[in-house]
C-alpha cells in the first residue's frame, strides 16, 4: 500500500506552508505500509516556540483555505515544543529543534519511503544544524567563573 493522491496533496501543501514560515528540516515519510491509522507523516522544526506556533498556524490555515480540511486533533499547543496536527490521512509534527534532536523521529521512520516534497521544502534540509552552529558561534565562551 502507498500513500493516496489525497495524502500526497495534503503533505505537499503542508510542506510548502512550513517552508514559507521558515521551518527547518522539512521531511515526509510514507508510513502507510506500517501504520493503519494514517498514510504519511510530515516532520518540521523551528528554533523557538513562537516559530513552532507560527508554522503550525500557517499549515492549518493553508490546508483549510486551499484544500478545505481541518485537523481532527491538535495536540501540544500550550507548550509549543511539539505540536501534532492529525488530519487522519496525514499527521504533521512540528517540533522545537531540541525536541527534534531528542526524539529523533527520522530514526524511527527511516525504513519508510521518503516522499518527494516541493523544492522550497527540500531547501530547508540542514537549516536546523546551520542555525545551531550560528547560535554556538554567537554564544560567549564560559570563563573560569562559569560564565
Amino acid at each position: 500500500m502507498t500513500a493516496t493522491d489525497r495524502s500526497l496533496e495534503l503533505i505537499n501543501t503542508a510542506a510548502q506552508a512550513a517552508a514559507d514560515k521558515l521551518a527547518h528540516d522539512v521531511i515526509a515519510y510514507d508510513v502507510s505500509d506500517v501504520l493503519s491509522i494514517t498514510d504519511a507523516f510530515l516532520l518540521a522544526s523551528a528554533p523557538n516556540d513562537r516559530q513552532v506556533k507560527s508554522i503550525v498556524d500557517e499549515i492549518e490555515e493553508r490546508l483549510s483555505k486551499e484544500l478545505g480540511v481541518k485537523p481532527v486533533r491538535r495536540e501540544g499547543d500550550r507548550e509549543a515544543r511539539w505540536v501534532l496536527l492529525d488530519y487522519v490521512d496525514i499527521v504533521v509534527h512540528v517540533q522545537h529543534s531540541e525536541e527534534r534532536v531528542f526524539y529523533a523521529l527520522e530514526r524511527l521512520w527511516k525504513d519508510c519511503p521518503e516522499l518527494e516534497l516541493p523544492a522550497d521544502a527540500k531547501a530547508t534540509r540542514g537549516k536546523g544544524e546551520e542555525h545551531a552552529r550560528a547560535q554556538a558561534a554567537e554564544s560567549p565562551a564560559p570563563d573560569g567563573d562559569g560564565w
